[in-house]
């Protein structure tokens, strides 16, 4: 049995991590686990798909930025925790998460999914996505190196930030997931 790395507190959760980093994968073992619903995860890829289908364009990208952000403030206001489940490496694209948070005075916590380019570019070859480059997840990985440090994501507004192991570590995604806690109501729902 897993020991449990950390409680992470009901509000808003922004998973940040390039492609490859094993986001989605994370995501699926916590609701395997029963550690979350399905419903708690607003996937910036699955609106895309909806909306869009695949491949994105360019021009779609700020509909579907302004439907993840209506349906995660949708469930703020209702006081249910909520993943933002898309890449978040950029300093602009968190701000936006932490301003909708604050809105409905919900606690942010943010999870690192650490880049080691070697394990990235792997996990990226053994994926089914024509949409991303290699050279697209090396972009992802070089931003989040400069701009998503724990320390940063504290400064910009994180109320807490957590690291969460993967293949670097010898970790599955089950075993990670099992790392952390979650609960599903914040305030006064």
């Amino acid at each position: 049995m897993a020991k449990i790395l950390a409680r992470v507190a009901p509000g808003l959760v922004v998973l940040v991590g390039p492609p490859a980093s094993g986001k989605t994968s994370f995501v699926r073992a916590l609701i395997a686990r029963r550690q979350i619903d399905r419903d708690a995860v607003v996937s910036s890829d699955e609106i895309r798909a909806e909306l869009v289908g695949t491949p994105p364009t360019e021009a779609a990208d700020a509909r579907i930025f302004e439907e993840r952000d209506r349906r995660i403030g949708a469930r703020l206001a209702a006081g249910q925790t909520t993943i933002a489940e898309s890449t978040n490496v950029t300093p602009q694209a968190r701000t936006r998460l932490i301003t909708i948070a604050r809105r409905f005075d919900a606690p942010v916590t943010m999870l690192r999914f650490t880049p080691d380019l070697g394990v990235l570019l792997q996990q990226h070859a053994e994926r089914d996505r024509t949409d991303i480059t290699a050279a697209d997840v090396r972009a992802y990985a070089a931003v989040m190196v400069r701009h998503a440090g724990a320390d940063r994501l504290r400064s910009e507004g994180a109320d807490a930030v957590h690291d969460v192991p993967g293949r670097p570590q010898g970790v599955t995604p089950a075993q990670a997931a099992a790392c952390f806690s979650f609960a599903p109501f914040f305030g006064t729902a």
